[in-house]
């Protein structure tokens, strides 16, 4: 046999005859073959048999290091999807303390800090002192009350102003009074949808571990995960085949008694 020759023999046994097949383009075929290697020194193969069933065991292992990236995967795809409909989210897991919408959006909760917390709090002060500011203007004799209570508030506030007034009266649910641009209005809009969103703000910012927990339960997909869990059971269940095949092709050998 010539040295090319065999090279190529000896390249086809360490890396394996099927790795071509089960390494997919995109994953690390040095990581399988480490995984390979791990095996080969572990069980110590002799003869193409052994080294068969070792490489399949490999690819065994390799098969259940993809399923835990596609449990994974699944559980970042509901994740998303439970982003997507965040207030639903906040209300559920606020059930016990409110019914009402929620103020913020569940990725606030999901990535949340303790210096994040804390400034939100701060940001959540600093903003219902604007609005409070604003009503104490709106109660006094000034003739531009109005004028200078809308400039106290924070600009997004104002914003939210800006869009009822705009709101058209026929889009305003039942008994919903509509706002005008006048003091008295003013007031009652910040008494009656402002400082009710504070403090629902304040609940949501003191109880985001509860958000946390439902955003992460919610995104936990049972039926996708039941198919995932039953082929794991398949790959385990080969896995023990091929390593009683070994063992046992093995102590065989040891007897003097396997096929050659």
């Amino acid at each position: 046999m010539t040295d090319d020759k065999a090279m190529v023999r000896f390249n086809a046994t360490r890396h394996g005859v099927l790795s071509r097949y089960t390494v997919l383009p995109w994953e690390d075929a040095d990581e399988y073959g480490a995984v390979l290697e791990a095996l080969r020194e572990e069980h110590g193969p002799q003869g193409p048999t052994e080294e068969h069933l070792v490489e399949e065991l490999a690819g065994i292992i390799w098969r259940k290091r993809r399923l835990r990236l596609a449990e994974t995967a699944t559980h970042r795809r509901g994740l998303y999807d439970t982003i997507e409909g965040y207030r639903k989210t906040v209300r559920v897991a606020l059930a016990h303390l409110h019914g009402g919408e929620g103020t913020e959006g569940v990725e606030e909760a999901i990535r949340d800090t303790a210096a994040g917390a804390d400034k939100a709090t701060r940001d959540l002060k600093a903003d219902e002192a604007m609005s409070r500011r604003a009503l104490t203007l709106l109660d006094s004799k000034r003739n531009d009350r109005y004028e200078a209570a809308l400039a106290a508030l924070r600009d997004d506030t104002r914003q939210w102003w800006n869009e009822l007034l705009e709101t058209d009266p026929d889009d305003l649910d039942e008994g919903q009074e509509p706002f005008t641009a006048d003091p008295d209005a003013l007031r009652r809009f910040i008494e009656t949808e402002v400082l009710p969103w504070y403090d629902r703000r304040r609940t949501e910012l003191a109880n985001r571990p509860l958000i946390r927990d439902q955003a992460f339960g919610e995104s936990l997909n049972g039926e996708k995960l039941e198919v995932l869990a039953r082929y794991e059971v398949h790959l385990d269940r080969k896995l023990e085949r091929m390593l009683s095949m070994l063992v046992r092709l093995k102590e065989l050998r040891r007897q003097g008694t396997a096929p050659e």
